[in-house]
């Protein structure tokens, strides 16, 4: 009986996903969270035994040995145990350590996944547990031994020849070139003038408005004002007519469910999310969420993927919910079924609502903003992805122009184009479109041959654009189309070239600095295999090769550590003594003892001003970047600063007299009430940090 034996042990990653599985398995279980990764190489060195085939040398976590040692008495006193971690190469591997820890028997069917964390999604994987996947955590393994590799051989080098403290990584420095070469791109684009003509012409009292295409010889480009002008000169005086006009059906398919590139990227479009925030968010949806009336809910299946299988299950489940609400012509004619790309991994389903009934509407009091607006997304992309086409009424028209001095056959044309919804279908919950399409409709009642008036021609030049600098959005879809990383490291790739001041944004734009050009500049030249797109792309193929137990993982890393130590020595001999300089390192600020001006240094503390005349001038001093705003509480500077985590915070220049500090952003506003600045919290809510004011914007 169960009573008379020990509670089955389950280990998950998060205390949030603990008590999620609580509410649907009950108090026959004891569930625990190992918070994360509980074994990993030690930063303070490589920890990697080159020699011995890459051997690595795993320590405890700092600051988990407690939570061992608490896992492994959990252990003791239990009968079962489960391994519950998240289902990915990750969480492969932390069962794979935790088991290595705990003294539990890899040949023991112990690891169980949930795609869902509901009712059905738990009782699913609960049943079906499973050995640990061993192909999958070499796959962990390799990656993490490579960038354990590149990093810690690599970013020392770079450190010595431009500023200390630098990185450089196998993924990272290639999304960093592509940054970098596109800015190049722009530097090198020449402006190409061209010019264009639109007409105002009425149909009775309809008013049609087109565009000059060209004239008898075809499609023609206005390339200055002169030829323009040659255009509008010959259609002095001319005579209109719609010489073709052609109605047709348009029929739009709607977008496939998200995975994890798709929805980081629409979320940044959409939403105005940065990709970590995008998947912080969603890890909280999947893990599980209080809901009133339901209890802690996962709602949403498993974020981190890259296919588009749905279960016949969610199918069924959310046809059924199209047709109860919208009515059986919302429903496509054959069910629809998405391919994923070719080197997509198919361990889960795309990402949908775990429970299609618990609609957005539904669940909005129990979900923070962020959650609301994210599964809002996530909840509608899924449901349209599955129901009818849109149809779209289109029309085109040409409208021919003979002008009175023009020889016979000659003629300029315009043209127009639109179009209505005729039914809305899948647009009715989420409309997928990103193009510049033209949203009027044309005037209704006109046909083929009829004469119209000309209202009004006018000419504007324009210039060609160059290429746009990446956004998260764009640089992810770019990642994905090539190949590098997977989807669950597209956020931290971004996020880690930004913090450490490699590119800058501006607006939503990804802006290289001169240091991040400096170290894209370095690696071209001198390690043009670490920031090749395809060869990075093949690393990729090789590593997710092993996770399918198609290759060696131990001769992958002999494939490329073997060459890359090669050219790292010969790199090393060529460079000695070469110290690359940075413009943005110098400043305007004067050194109080000899007069030169001050350059920015980075130490183990972070950037600090030092006098260039070193050794004969030692003289060093602070760094500090002013914000324009002043302290709420005695009037000094208020100042930028790191955490020792690299997270910037602002607080008054006066300290320690003054302990003034806060994670909101100082503005440049004043306060109404009392004068004082005004800083820029969560949700872009102004405030007084006053306290005797409080002062806060609506």
């Amino acid at each position: 009986m169960k009573g008379e034996h020990m509670a089955d042990l389950i280990i998950v990653e998060s205390p949030s996903k603990a008590k999620t599985l609580k509410n649907y398995l009950g108090n026959g279980y004891n569930i625990v969270a190992s918070k994360g990764h509980v074994r990993d190489l030690p930063a303070a060195r490589l920890s990697v035994d080159i020699k011995h085939d890459f051997a690595p040398k795993y320590s405890v976590v700092k600051g988990k040995e407690k939570l061992v040692k608490e896992l492994q008495e959990a252990v003791a006193k239990s009968d079962k145990v489960y391994l519950a971690t998240d289902p990915d190469r990750e969480g492969e591997a932390i069962s794979w350590h935790l088991a290595s820890l705990l003294g539990l028997d890899l040949n023991e069917q112990n690891r169980v996944t949930f795609n869902e964390i509901t009712k059905t999604g738990v009782k699913n994987g609960m049943s079906a547990p499973r050995k640990v996947d061993i192909d999958l955590v070499n796959a962990q393994q390799a990656r993490r031994i490579l960038d354990r590799l590149v990093g810690y051989k690599l970013s020392p080098f770079v450190s010595q020849k431009i500023r200390r403290g630098l990185s450089a990584g196998r993924v990272q420095s290639v999304a960093l070139r592509m940054i970098v070469d596109r800015e190049d791109e722009i530097r090198a684009f020449k402006p190409e003038e061209y010019w264009t003509i639109e007409g105002k012409f009425a149909a009775g009292r309809k008013v049609i408005s087109a565009q000059f295409y060209g004239d008898e010889t075809g499609k023609l480009k206005l390339s200055n004002e002169e030829q323009t002008d040659a255009i509008l000169s010959r259609l002095e005086n001319a005579g209109y007519s719609i010489s073709s006009l052609k109605k047709g059906t348009r029929r739009k398919n709607p977008a496939p469910p998200f995975i994890t590139s798709t929805l980081q990227q629409e979320a940044s479009r959409r939403l105005g999310f940065r990709a970590e925030k995008t998947m912080k968010v969603a890890q909280e949806l999947y893990e599980g969420v209080e809901i009133a009336g339901h209890g802690s809910v996962g709602l949403i299946t498993y974020m981190r993927t890259d296919s588009l299988r749905i279960s016949e299950e969610a199918r069924a489940a959310t046809d059924e919910y199209v047709r109860s609400v919208y009515g059986d012509k919302y429903m496509p004619e054959k069910p629809r079924y998405f391919k994923s790309r070719s080197n997509a991994q198919d361990g889960h389903e795309a990402i949908r609502p775990s429970t299609v009934s618990l609609t957005p509407e539904s669940v909005k009091g129990s979900l923070s903003p962020d959650q609301f607006k994210l599964y809002n997304l996530i909840w509608r992309r899924f449901v349209a992805s599955l129901m009818s086409q849109c149809i779209q009424s289109t029309v085109k028209l040409e409208i021919k122009a003979v002008g009175e001095k023009e020889k016979e056959g000659a003629y300029c044309l315009f043209t127009a184009s639109g179009y209505s919804v005729k039914f809305d279908g899948f647009t009715v919950l989420y409309d997928n479109s990103t193009d510049e399409e033209e949203k009027g409709r044309l005037p209704e009642g006109i046909s083929e041959g009829e004469s119209v008036k000309e209202r009004g021609l006018g000419k504007t030049q324009h210039f060609t654009q160059p290429p746009a600098r990446y956004t998260e959005e764009t640089l992810i879809k770019t990642l994905e189309e090539n190949g590098v990383g997977r989807p669950s490291t597209y956020a931290t790739i971004i996020s880690t070239i930004a913090k450490r001041e490699y590119v800058l944004r501006k607006a939503k734009q990804l802006v290289p600095t001169e240091l991040g050009e400096a170290i894209t500049k370095l690696l071209k030249e001198k390690f043009p295999k670490i920031v090749n797109t395809k060869f990075t792309a093949q690393m990729e193929t090789g590593l997710d090769r092993v996770g399918d137990g198609q290759q060696d993982y131990i001769k992958l890393l002999h494939e490329f550590y073997d060459d890359f130590e090669v050219n790292l020595e010969k790199v090393k001999d060529e460079m000695q003594g070469v110290k690359i300089k940075l413009q943005e390192d110098q400043t305007d600020i004067p050194c109080e003892k000899c007069g030169r001006m001050m350059v920015i240094k980075t130490g183990r503390f972070g950037k600090f001003l030092a006098c260039p005349g070193y050794p004969e001038c030692k003289n060093t001093k602070p760094y500090v970047v002013e914000t324009g705003a002043t302290c709420p509480k005695c009037g000094g500077k208020v100042i930028s600063k790191k955490s020792k985590r690299g997270y910037t915070f602002f607080g008054c220049d006066n300290w320690p007299n003054c302990d003034f500090m806060t994670w909101d952003k100082p503005t440049d506003q004043k306060c109404p009430k009392c004068g004082k600045s005004l800083f820029k919290g969560k949700g872009g809510v102004l405030a007084c940090l006053d306290e005797k004011c409080g002062y806060k914007s609506k």
